[in-house]
Formats: C-alpha cells, structure tokens, sequence
C-alpha cells in the first residue's frame, strides 16, 4: 500500500472542499448578505472580519488544491495537461483548476484587497475592482461544475483511496 497518495488525495480532496465551499459561501451568501449589510449599516462587521479571513483560507486552499493535485498526477503530470495517454478527462479537470486557481490569485485577490481597504483605491478604482471581482469569482463558480466532474470522472477508475 502507498500511502502518499492516498495521503495527497486527502489532502487535495480536504483543501477543495474548502476551496470550492468558500467560492460558493462568497457567491450565494456573502454577495447578498453584503448589500443586506450596506443598506442598514452593519457592512463594516463583513468586511473587516468575516471577509479578510474567509479570503486568507480560499486562497491558500486554491494552492493547496493545487499542488496536491499536481502531486497526485506524479509522472503523469504532462499527460494530463497535454490531454493525451488516457488522461484527458483528468486533464481537463487540471486545466479548469488552474484556471481558477489562477483567477484567485491574479483577478480575486487583488481587486478584493482594493474593496476592503487592505490597499489604497479610489472610489472608480473600488468600483472597477468590485466588478472584475464579482465576474472572476462568478466564472470559477460556473467553472466549478464542470470542473469537479471532469476530476471525479478522471479518477473513479482508481477507486477512492487511489490505491
């Protein structure tokens, strides 16, 4: 039995739970709660408590998802994200990770930083940031989907443990 990736696969499977369960906590409770919050005055709780911690965890979930995917790959690595040798659907699956992973990072991130307060925006420089956020945040949702099933189909032939 080889526990590492039976290991990784824990670890990739535990940090895209909360990857994916906090992309939706953003997109279908936090979003709504927020405007509820700005119109009676009680935003500044979200955003100054909720929002920076909650933003911490799903981006370092993102890598750590990530990585212990590309860890689970092994040698099979290129194969995937070339799509060839039987690793297409698993591949597929990487590529939309990445992506999102990347939609994190380069488009999440930093527009939510500009929200918040955590780096110096004007109001037109806030306003462009909500709007580049919300549609990135809304593309890895919808990305999600499909996503998680090509993952899921990509390695049911190995079983859970992936042993």
């Amino acid at each position: 039995m080889d526990y590492v990736p039976a290991f990784a696969r824990w670890i990739h499977f535990m940090a895209g739970v909360m990857w994916i369960g906090l992309l939706y906590y953003f997109n279908f409770v936090q979003v709504a709660a927020m405007k509820a919050a700005t119109a009676d005055g009680t935003a500044a709780g979200i955003s100054k408590h909720v929002a920076p911690r909650a933003l911490f965890f799903f981006r370092w979930a993102a890598v750590v998802t990530w990585l212990a995917g590309a860890a689970l790959l092994g040698d099979k690595f290129v194969d995937a994200f070339l799509l060839r040798r039987g690793m297409a659907g698993i591949g597929i699956g990487a590529w939309l990770g990445t992506i999102m992973l990347i939609n994190v990072w380069a488009l999440i991130w930093p527009n939510q930083q500009k929200i918040l307060g955590m780096k110096p925006a004007t109001d037109e420089e806030k306003n462009k940031a909500r709007r580049l956020a919300f549609l990135a945040s809304r593309t890895n949702t919808m990305l999600s989907i499909p996503m998680l099933f090509f993952m899921a189909a990509g390695w049911s032939h190995r079983g859970i443990f992936g042993l």
